[in-house]
């Protein structure tokens, strides 16, 4: 039986997306300390105005990528409402982003960039 997926977005901007592509596109990056949870969101629309409008305003580049998570594992993580009735998000603490990872189907995809 297949596996069903979840599909996320994650605005990003160089650094972290660099860290992305030498893991081959397969994970995200360790958190930096300060950061205490990892933010994947639901909708690209959101993850463009994210990348658009703060990645490129505060380094000079913004990503939009996508991914799928397993749909089975997400469930522990609540629909946080971050803003306006699209501005969806999951937080994920960043202590648990390794089996977080190991969630991951597939690819890690840029599908936006903005300079």
């Amino acid at each position: 039986m297949p596996t069903t997926t979840t599909t996320l977005w994650r605005p990003t901007g160089p650094e972290e997306l660099r860290l992305v592509r030498e893991s081959g596109f397969r994970v995200w990056p360790p958190r930096l300390p300060g950061q205490p949870i990892f933010y994947p969101v639901l909708n690209e629309d959101y993850a463009v105005r994210v990348a658009r409008d703060w990645n490129v305003r505060f380094d000079g580049a913004g990503f939009v990528t996508r991914f799928e998570v397993e749909s089975e594992f997400l469930r522990r993580y609540p629909v946080q409402r971050a803003g306006g009735s699209t501005i969806l998000e999951l937080w994920v603490p960043a202590e648990e982003l390794d089996e977080f990872n190991a969630h991951i189907v597939g690819q890690i995809e840029v599908v936006h960039e903005f300079r």
